[in-house]
């Protein structure tokens, strides 16, 4: 049980000091840098390549016994708990925000010896309307609030909207604000317009963290989806996040691995470290530790961490708790037993 009570508790960086290592180079959080058209044309993808890659990750990389509950513990941690439905309410939010802070039961905490950890997620994601809601239920434990902007999910309000509505959120607390881009702008091969609608949202989160959603199930192909990571970096994204949840196609492994590479790059061309957000369509504790794995060997350990990694995840907790449960006890318990909201 040694590799599941190692389980580190979650370090906030400084704002000055070195974000993560690659290859042993430090690297600062990202400020951007004016937008270079020529790195973003000469993109390549073989698609064909990536989408095997993917399966070969999948079938060959696992995890065990203890060391798979110390990666599900990590998973908990990195995770941005979220309720994004026509019908929340403040309650529903009250009660998410509930299992933020506690999100495994203190019986199955003391059967794994894990108490003196307190496990929390990262985050809670919630819409604009029930942030001072969520802020008063995590209050004084570390969670922080992500408010959904800029006419999420479709990102079609007009600019001027979209701006004002992310200065509200910021204005009632939120520290994160997850940003959807015009994917018509991407389609169109409009990089400018793209980084001047990005560089615009982040003046306008000011000091919050800005995640920025490309849609990635609506890009159609790896190359668009490579390309518009690479600008949203380039305008100052701290995060480079998948999906909206709302798409019929949301976070894939082929998706992550061309996102993730162009992250190394950039972090390799600038000195700068952006954080990547799989979201939506992962529901299973396996599917959890592939992502890990994906991250770990990809960019190595600091990207396993919540500075630079986020699941956007509702239904996924259920399932590692119902692991976590089944390891700690040799059984499976009732999925009702692990309620979310």
């Amino acid at each position: 049980m040694q590799n599941v009570a190692g389980h580190d508790t979650i370090q906030q960086s400084q704002p000055d000091a070195p974000l993560a290592l690659l290859y042993g180079r430090p690297l600062l959080s990202n400020r951007g840098i004016p937008l270079n058209l020529d790195w973003v044309k000469q993109v390549r993808v073989n698609t064909s390549a990536v989408e095997r890659r993917a399966q070969t990750h999948v079938a060959r990389r696992t995890v065990k016994k203890e060391w798979q509950a110390a990666w599900l513990l990590r998973a908990i941690s990195c995770m941005d708990l979220t309720t994004l439905s026509g019908d929340d309410t403040d309650e529903r939010v009250r009660r998410l925000c509930a299992k933020a802070r506690q999100p495994i039961r203190h019986d199955l905490e003391k059967q794994l010896g894990i108490e003196q950890l307190e496990i929390k997620v990262a985050a809670v994601c919630v819409y604009h309307r029930f942030v001072e809601t969520a802020l008063r239920a995590v209050e004084g434990t570390g969670i922080r609030v992500a408010a959904v902007s800029t006419g999420f999910p479709a990102g079609l309000s007009p600019l001027e909207e979209r701006i004002a509505e992310i200065r509200r959120s910021v204005a009632a607390g939120a520290y994160e604000i997850d940003t959807v881009i015009t994917r018509a702008h991407v389609f169109g091969g409009r990089w400018q317009q793209l980084y001047d609608e990005i560089s615009e949202f982040r003046q306008a989160c000011g000091n919050a963290h800005m995640k920025v959603i490309l849609g990635t199930g609506d890009l159609i192909t790896l190359r668009n989806v490579t390309r518009a990571s690479f600008v949203a970096m380039m305008a100052g994204a701290d995060f480079i996040k998948t999906s909206t949840g709302k798409e019929s196609v949301n976070a894939t492994l082929p998706v992550g691995f061309v996102m993730v590479r162009a992250i190394r790059e950039y972090a390799q061309e600038t000195g700068m470290a952006v954080g990547f957000k799989p979201a939506g369509g992962i529901r299973t504790a396996k599917q959890s530790t592939e992502w890990l794995a994906l991250m770990k060997e990809e960019l190595g350990t600091p990207w396993m961490k919540a500075e630079l990694f986020r699941f956007g995840a509702s239904s996924l907790l259920n399932d590692i708790e119902r692991q976590l449960e089944h390891f700690a006890t040799g059984r499976y318990s009732a999925e009702y037993r692990h309620p979310v909201a």
